[in-house]
């Protein structure tokens, strides 16, 4: 009777065991289950998304505006070997607005207001050493990309307005100048040409950094130009922008001018012309594909008024064309 009972006993310790490593297997195929499911509905960020990695660059000695490109070229290859994104040299000028800042505050008539004179752009300092340069992760990047798809060039030539937009925003409005109200042969062409600027929409398609100076007129190369305190400098170290107006590239350049006065007239050979500083401006917020609209909008809305502002049409036969001083830099060509 006793050995029945113990035999019953272990039989039933047994099955208890038995089912509970059971349980304890279900459970783990259970969550082993979850788990799958889990990675199928929610794949892995991969860890350039998931962990973005902030860094910066020290600038370790003074760079002068004559080798800003070229080191700007370094970094850039720099960061080309240690990421898989690509920064582009607007997106990082961009993502450090106190560089363009620093490039603004080396234009002449700026630093003639605080008593400096320099014969020579490029000697003058962009970097200084201790300079700290914020790379912009792939987060950053991809923000900067939608801002900069959004951000287009809107020119009204009777306003004498070149307007930096995104989406509806103004994001900044320059004085510009614009062709004169005239024909003109020009040796450049090799004929007469319409000196107005161009209306209609396009792009930018061409950007030069080191461009020659040249009067269209004469064919003239200019190495130095007269200010208009009558003093001479060497010419700025500035980009010039080419548009594709209509399908058509017809030398219609967005540049820097080194005689604001002229800023307000229908001055120039075609060309859009602007200061130093807003022309640095404007080339950050106008890379390559950028949109450009030129227009010829006679009505505008006053800025602060309720009111429609009708401007003077500058490209009527009775517009006076003023005429330029001797060795003045009229209007330049960007070449080569």
């Amino acid at each position: 009777m006793n050995m029945r009972a113990n035999n019953f006993v272990r039989i039933y310790d047994n099955t208890v065991f038995l089912l509970y490593i059971i349980t304890l297997l279900g459970l783990l195929a259970y969550v082993m289950v979850g788990w799958w499911n889990a990675e199928s509905i929610y794949p892995k960020v991969p860890d350039e998304v998931e962990q973005p990695r902030p860094e910066n660059l020290v600038v370790k000695d003074t760079i002068e505006m004559r080798f800003f490109f070229d080191y700007l070229k370094n970094i850039q290859a720099h960061l080309d070997s240690t990421r898989n994104y690509k920064i582009t040299e607007h997106q990082l000028i961009q993502h450090n607005d106190w560089i363009i800042n620093r490039l603004e505050a080396t234009d002449y008539y700026r630093l003639m207001k605080k008593g400096i004179f320099e014969y020579d752009p490029g000697k003058l300092p962009v970097f200084y050493k201790g300079d700290t340069i914020r790379i912009p992760d792939s987060l950053q990047i991809i923000q900067l990309q939608k801002q900069m798809q959004q951000t287009y060039i809107d020119v009204n030539i009777p306003e004498f307005k070149l307007r930096i937009m995104r989406g509806k925003k103004v994001l900044h409005t320059f004085p510009v100048r614009v062709g004169q109200n005239r024909t003109r042969f020009l040796d450049m062409a090799g004929r007469e040409l319409d000196l107005r600027t161009k209306t209609g929409v396009g792009k930018i398609v061409r950007i030069n950094k080191n461009p020659r100076y040249i009067n269209p007129v004469d064919n003239h190369e200019y190495l130095v130009t007269r200010r208009d305190d009558k003093r001479v400098t060497k010419l700025p170290y500035i980009p010039w922008i080419e548009t594709e107006i209509n399908g058509i590239r017809n030398g219609q350049l967005i540049h820097p001018t080194t005689n604001p006065r002229t800023l307000g007239k229908a001055y120039s050979n075609g060309c859009i012309g602007m200061n130093e500083a807003n022309a640095w401006r404007t080339y950050y917020n106008a890379p390559i594909d950028t949109k450009v609209i030129i227009r010829y909008d006679l009505e505008v809305k006053h800025p602060e008024k309720d009111s429609i502002i009708k401007l003077k049409n500058i490209y009527s036969d009775d517009y006076h064309i003023p005429v330029a001083d001797a060795g003045e830099e009229f209007c330049c060509f960007c070449m080569g």
